[in-house]
């Protein structure tokens, strides 16, 4: 069972220069699956996307508008902001994956402890366990 959380509502902030980013950039993600993505009414500059943390990140988003020529806003906030949450999600990823008990690894593990000496073998010969 996945965790209720898994669906983030983000804020982009765009840096006042070059004017309609946030309106290009919302065009530009609209068309990904599993991605919405609104202007804020009250500002301008500000682009809101929703998406599922399994498919997609602030970061990866961030880092591909970037690529695409579009200039986030830098003031100290934002960056504080945008660190916080990359880093929330990148622990929330990371904590989603389930690795698969290799088991070989683990019979092999299990045959080596048993030929190692160690203090809680019994010596006790097996027809003398079953004595009662």
């Amino acid at each position: 069972m996945l965790p209720a959380d898994l669906e983030k509502i983000r804020e982009i902030v765009f840096h006042d220069l070059p004017a309609g980013q946030a309106e290009r950039a919302r065009e530009l993600l609209d068309g990904l699956d599993s991605m919405q993505a609104s202007t804020k009414v009250a500002c301008c500059r500000t682009l809101v996307v929703q998406y599922k943390v399994t498919h997609y990140t602030l970061q990866g988003l961030e880092k591909a508008l970037e690529a695409q020529g579009f200039h986030l806003d830098n003031s100290l906030l934002q960056k504080i902001r945008r660190a916080l949450i990359y880093f929330c999600e990148n622990v929330q990823r990371e904590n989603l994956v389930i690795n698969a008990p290799e088991v070989k690894s683990q019979q092999v593990f299990a045959r080596v402890y048993e030929q190692h000496l160690h203090g809680d073998r019994d010596e006790t010969p097996e027809e003398w366990r079953e004595y009662k």
